[in-house]
């Protein structure tokens, strides 16, 4: 700019750009006291006149005006002086337009990177704020990711201590071959893992729920995995408080068919006691040693008597909390267990209970009672659905090559409709009436079986009935 002025004898110059609001002085050699009204006023009349004390060429880039070069010299302006400056500007405007062009893209890529790091900001902040431990690794088992759960948790472990490091280094709650191993499904079958353990690591046993997400970076292979664990201790010990209240829900039902069932054992004591005591006021029976009548009367008694302490003893064991140990458990003799529970009862006595029990099924890891309160709500909702007439069927199978016990319920009711099917398993719902249940039997069977490793499902048909599945992963013992 400065050697414009000096060739034309100048003293000035001044390079203009156009704006939304018109042409703003953008750099200028001395002070000159051109004015963008007059520039702009010149340039619509051609761009070069002596009169106006100096002269204007336009910066145009390609189709694109930039704005405007003006020289005040210090000389009277030629022909010459004009086509000078208009061959300066003519070098300008594509120098400038790619200045700005640069100049814009640095303010956008500057803006974009704030913006990116701004948002990575927040989302590394919505992680830290969650009430879970997550933590990712890739395919080398090396530490990318570990929220700040997992730096203020029971372990402690600092974020720039796990970043970088193997899974293996950090972690010793199992043994790292057993660790990768589950590390290793997710990555081959690219599916969730998802299991509870427990831990006494820290003192007071706690319950853990553990997730594994395969995650893809490129659409095609698990590139990491993104592992949660859940401190469920809270919710593990409200749903065993929900189980046996709904446990005791149910010892208030069959109890009702308890107490009937032992009225006619009672009745048989009584009249056997009444028959005894009258024959001996009336001197027809005197007890002896031999006596065949008294004999008779009295084993009645001891049995009748024993039959009525089987029917206490089973509500009053049903009902007692246990702990929730688990062993070597065959299916058809839970069902059977449950049966004797329900037999009692009037209302299933205008019912069928029909059982097709496989003898070949192999045995599931599980706490018998908590699968005995499984069979029962089920069987209780079946006689709900079914107003206390019909056939209820028990069945039992194998299925996946042996590896899957399988037992279904199986009803003619009424069926479920398809809206409230997929709440069914929900807390408290319920489609009874509000004397008839809070809605917790299912979400706890649901709870239940999914804790044993196992899933339940149900089919059902609005008009012809339903079948509640239960399927457990089958004991290699």
């Amino acid at each position: 700019m400065s050697s414009v002025a000096t060739q034309l004898d100048g003293t000035h110059a001044t390079l203009w750009l156009r704006g939304l609001d018109g042409l703003r002085r953008a750099w200028s050699v001395a002070q000159d006291p051109t004015t963008a009204e007059a520039v702009a006023e010149q340039l619509e009349r051609g761009g070069e006149h002596a009169d106006d004390g100096f002269v204007s060429a336009r910066l145009i880039a390609g189709r694109q005006e930039l704005g405007a070069l003006t020289v005040r010299p210090g000389r009277e302006l030629s022909g010459e002086d004009a086509i000078f400056v208009s061959a300066i500007a003519d070098l300008l405007a594509p120098a400038l337009r790619d200045a700005e062009y640069a100049h814009r893209l640095e303010s956008e890529v500057a803006a974009r990177t704030r913006e990116i790091e701004d948002q990575r900001r927040f989302t590394e902040k919505i992680i830290d704020s969650l009430p879970v431990g997550i933590y990712v690794i890739d395919r080398s088992c090396r530490i990318q990711a570990w929220n700040r759960k997992r730096e203020i948790g029971l372990q402690g472990v600092s974020r720039e201590e796990a970043i970088g490091r193997t899974i293996f280094e950090i972690l010793h709650r199992q043994p790292a071959e057993v660790l990768r191993g589950e590390f290793e499904r997710v990555f081959e079958s690219g599916e969730m893992q998802q299991f509870p353990i427990e831990s006494s690591a820290f003192g007071e046993p706690r319950a853990y729920r553990i997730t594994k997400i395969p995650m893809h970076l490129d659409n095609r292979d698990v590139s990491h995995v993104i592992t949660i664990g859940e401190d469920i201790t809270d919710w593990r010990r409200a749903e065993q408080r929900f189980a046996q209240a709904e446990k005791l829900a149910a010892i208030g039902t069959l109890a009702a068919g308890g107490m009937h069932e032992i009225n006619n054992p009672l009745a048989t004591i009584g009249a056997c006691a009444e028959t005894l005591s009258l024959a001996m006021d009336e001197g027809t029976v005197v007890v002896q040693r031999g006596g065949a009548e008294t004999k008779e009367s009295l084993s009645l008694i001891q049995q009748e008597v024993r039959r009525c302490k089987g029917i206490i003893d089973g509500l009053l064991d049903f009902s007692r909390p246990k702990p929730t140990t688990k062993a070597i458990v065959d299916v058809n003799a839970v069902i059977e267990k449950t049966l004797r529970l329900v037999k009692h009862h009037p209302r299933f006595r205008r019912v069928a209970l029909g059982v097709e029990a496989d003898s070949t099924i192999r045995p599931v890891h599980a706490n018998e009672e908590q699968l005995v309160q499984v069979f029962l709500a089920l069987l209780l909702n079946a006689l709900d659905a079914m107003e206390d007439k019909g056939v209820i069927s028990l069945r039992t199978r194998s299925d996946a090559g042996g590896a899957t016990t399988v037992a279904e319920v199986i009803d003619r009711g009424e069926g479920i409709r398809s809206a409230d099917r997929s709440k069914i398993f929900e807390p408290f719902f319920t489609t009874k009436g509000p004397s008839r249940g809070m809605g917790l039997g299912l979400s706890i069977c649901y709870a239940i079986v999914t804790e044993h490793g196992g899933r339940i499902e149900v089919d059902s048909t609005v008009g012809e009935g339903s079948v509640f599945r239960i399927l457990l992963p089958a004991s290699d013992k």
